[in-house]
C-alpha cells in the first residue's frame, strides 16, 4: 500500500483570494465498508452514486483559506427549495445519523465563505450541485466498464476512464476497507475560480493510492452494520 500525506496542504491567511476549487466527490461504499463507522441520514440510505464532499477553494500552491467570515453562519432557510438536491447529491453519512444540515453548515463555514466573493450561499451550494450533474462521474465510470461491484482495476484505467470522459486527470483519495483492501474513496477535480469549469489542477492534492483499488458495491446493510458498531462503541465508553 502506497503510503503519504492525503488530500490538501496546510492552511494560509485567509485574506489571501483563493484561485482555484477542488471539487470532491466520494464514494458511499468506501465511506461506509471502512474501518470508520458510517451512519445512513435520517432521510433513508443515499442512492449508490457518488455524493459531494464538499468545493474546496485553493491556492496555487496547494493550501487553502479556512473559515473566512464568521459573520456568514449557515443560514438553512437561503437552501430550503435546494434540501432535496442536497440530501440527494451531498448526503451525510456521518454518525448518529444526522439531516445533512450539519454537514451542510460545516462546508459552508470552513469552505464556503472563503468563495464569498463568488458566492453567497445558496449559489455556493447550487454551483456544487449543478457541477456533479455535469460530471456525472459514475456514469463516465460505468461507461469505461469500472463499475462498482468489488473487483479491483488499475488505478491508471480509473484515471484515463475518467480523463477520456470529461477532458481532464483526477486524483484519487484510497482509504481501506475492513479486510484491509485500498478502496476508491474520493475523486479529486479541480474547477475554475467561478466553480464553473474543470480545469487542470494547477496542483495535485496528495494521494495514497496504490497501483490497483479496489471499487465496492454500496451493500445495503453495510451501513446499518457500521452504524449498531459505532451505537455499540459509544454506549461502552459512556
Amino acid at each position: 500500500l502506497a503510503t503519504g500525506v492525503v488530500g490538501r496542504r496546510k492552511k494560509a491567511p485567509k485574506d489571501k483570494e483563493y484561485e482555484f476549487f477542488y471539487f470532491v466527490q466520494q464514494w458511499p461504499g468506501s465511506v461506509c465498508d471502512a474501518k470508520r463507522a458510517c451512519c445512513y441520514p435520517k432521510t433513508g440510505r443515499p442512492v449508490s452514486d457518488f455524493g459531494i464532499h464538499g468545493l474546496w477553494p485553493t491556492y496555487n500552491d496547494g493550501s487553502y483559506p479556512s473559515s473566512c467570515d464568521s459573520t456568514l453562519s449557515f443560514d438553512v432557510t437561503l437552501v430550503e427549495d435546494l434540501k432535496g438536491r442536497l440530501e440527494e447529491g451531498w448526503p451525510t453519512l456521518a454518525c448518529p445519523s444526522g439531516d445533512g444540515l450539519k454537514f451542510w453548515s460545516h462546508e459552508w463555514s470552513k469552505h464556503g465563505t472563503c468563495s464569498k466573493s463568488v458566492f453567497n450561499e445558496r449559489e455556493y451550494f447550487q454551483d456544487a450541485l449543478d457541477l456533479k450533474n455535469k460530471i456525472n462521474l459514475l456514469k463516465v465510470l460505468t461507461d469505461a466498464g469500472i463499475e462498482p461491484n468489488d473487483e479491483f482495476y488499475e488505478l491508471q484505467d480509473v484515471q484515463e476512464a475518467i480523463k477520456k470522459g470529461l477532458g481532464y486527470y483526477p486524483k484519487l483519495q484510497c482509504n481501506e476497507d475492513m479486510e484491509g483492501n485500498s478502496q476508491i474513496y474520493q475523486v479529486y477535480l479541480c474547477v475554475d475560480k467561478l466553480g464553473k469549469d474543470l480545469i487542470e489542477c494547477p496542483i495535485p492534492p496528495r494521494a495514497n493510492c496504490p497501483s490497483r483499488v479496489q471499487f465496492p458495491k454500496f451493500y445495503e446493510l453495510a451501513a446499518t452494520r457500521m452504524c449498531w458498531a459505532h451505537r455499540a462503541s459509544v454506549s461502552q465508553k459512556a
